[in-house]
């Protein structure tokens, strides 16, 4: 057993017993990659920091429900993307246009992805914060946390083809705005 994992599972069976300098220390080491996930969602810092925090209060209230076989950090990533979620839905600034409406995959054309080649991760990311909340979360789910359309179809109750659907979608919006803010 590598020394890390061993010492993630030490500070794990702390926070089961409600120590807070374990606590601590795994709010420092999750912190920042946990803001990375919550800024996917929120373009506001504050917005996006107290998804985090409350977040984190969540994760170490229910620290007995974590197997430890599991990946923390990817447990605690679920626990974020689902609160940013909860969060958009309760603002009602999320939500989904129907199935199919425009998704159709016998349009779907390869593209020259040569053009894009000197477009940076930031620079995506940024386009990404443009998307409406709605596309922005499907695009995120499937790109970025590798979810099938099922399983977004199941987090944020939709069906599977709303899914493809705003994804299709969130793919043409993107390709407009990098076209458009890099003349491509």
């Amino acid at each position: 057993m590598k020394s890390e994992e061993f010492n993630i599972i030490g500070l794990i069976e702390g926070c089961k017993k409600n120590d807070r300098k374990s606590q601590h220390i795994i709010y420092n080491e999750f912190y920042g990659k946990m803001m990375g996930v919550a800024l996917r969602y929120f373009r506001d810092q504050d917005t996006a920091s107290d998804v985090v925090q409350e977040s984190f209060i969540k994760a170490f209230s229910k620290i007995n429900q974590f197997e430890g076989g599991a990946n923390f950090g990817g447990w605690l990533k679920r626990i974020v993307v689902n609160h940013s979620l909860d969060i958009l839905r309760k603002n009602k600034k999320i939500s989904f246009t129907s199935e199919d409406s425009l998704y159709d995959k016998s349009h779907v054309e390869e593209e020259d992805v040569s053009k894009y080649e000197n477009i940076n991760m930031n620079q995506i990311l940024d386009a990404v914060q443009q998307l409406s909340n709605s596309y922005k979360a499907v695009f995120n789910l499937y790109v970025l946390d590798g979810l099938t359309h099922k399983e977004i179809a199941q987090v944020l109750n939709i069906s599977e083809g709303t899914s493809k659907s705003n994804y299709a979608k969130a793919k043409a919006k993107l390709k407009v705005i990098l076209s458009d803010k890099f003349s491509l």
